[in-house]
């Protein structure tokens, strides 16, 4: 692993993670382009604490009033709970799921999938946004139960590589009764959870394998360092940017655009076979 290469996956899992475009499908079409058959299990540890920083930094005032009371924070008990379905599904189905990784075909069907998952919740699911001088900023503390179960569930669903977890939440949440504002921040919030999580076992991983982190370290230190930062901070404006953006723009845009992608994926299988 390179330089140029830990920079463009960095790039990827930052920009990727919080668009509703899917990561890990977008990291398994790189690599599979690059010639690199599985993650470095390295890369993943940092790339995941990259994206970790960047939720915890850009929302820690809401992290600090939880953690200020965390048994009586009904904000920071419902993420706990959103993160259930995704860490459970993690756990049982971690073996299969890492096999999809070499199968792009399958990464194009799940583009298709968020491709359609998008275009139903901007069909069915057009909850006004509060505008004006007076209109509160969207908070994790709106979300009902229900609502934050439902998605955590397309969270789980959303291991898939190719399926977008942003986007599957946000749909989730939208089809919940969520204005798309709340929706976003509350899928990015509990984005947390399921990252530290995977963060930790990833690194047990990495300290069983024969060798441990000395081995990883092999190639050097730089590319992993770079690599980090680079999916740090394009994550943290990627969620600024989307924050953003989610009020203004029609989620048909990142709709088109896995579409096409998936398209392009499965023709290259079917086809052309470009890519390994």
């Amino acid at each position: 692993m390179d330089i140029i290469e830990a920079i463009i996956l960095g790039l990827i899992q930052g920009l990727a993670e919080f668009l509703p475009i899917s990561s890990s499908g977008h990291l398994a079409i790189a690599m599979a382009a690059m010639g690199i058959e599985e993650e470095p299990l390295l890369l993943a540890v940092l790339f995941h604490m990259g994206t970790l920083v960047a939720v915890l930094v850009v929302f820690w005032r809401d992290w600090w009033e939880m953690l200020k009371n965390p048994f009586k924070s009904k904000a920071l008990w419902l993420l706990a709970l959103a993160t259930l379905p995704a860490a459970l599904l993690g756990v049982l189905l971690s073996s299969k799921i890492d096999q999809l990784f070499g199968a792009p075909w399958f990464v194009g069907i799940f583009f298709l999938l968020t491709t359609a998952l998008l275009l139903v919740a901007e069909r069915f699911a057009r909850s006004p946004v509060p505008t004006g001088r007076r209109a509160r900023k969207p908070g994790v503390e709106d979300v009902r139960l229900t609502q934050a179960l439902a998605m955590g569930a397309m969270q789980g669903a959303a291991l898939f590589p190719g399926l977008s977890r942003s986007g599957s939440t946000i749909v989730g949440g939208m089809l919940s009764g969520l204005d798309r504002a709340t929706a976003t921040k509350f899928s990015f919030m509990m984005s947390a959870p399921i990252i530290l999580g995977s963060t930790i076992f990833e690194a047990r991983d990495l300290f069983k394998a024969e060798g441990g982190i000395a081995t990883a370290l092999s190639g050097g230190w730089l590319a992993p360092l770079i690599g980090v930062v680079v999916a740090g901070i394009s994550g943290y404006f990627a969620i600024r940017w989307m924050l953003r953006l989610v009020q203004r723009v029609s989620l048909g845009w990142f709709a088109l655009y896995t579409g096409v992608l998936g398209a392009l994926v499965l023709l290259d299988h079917f086809v052309f076979d470009f890519l390994v």
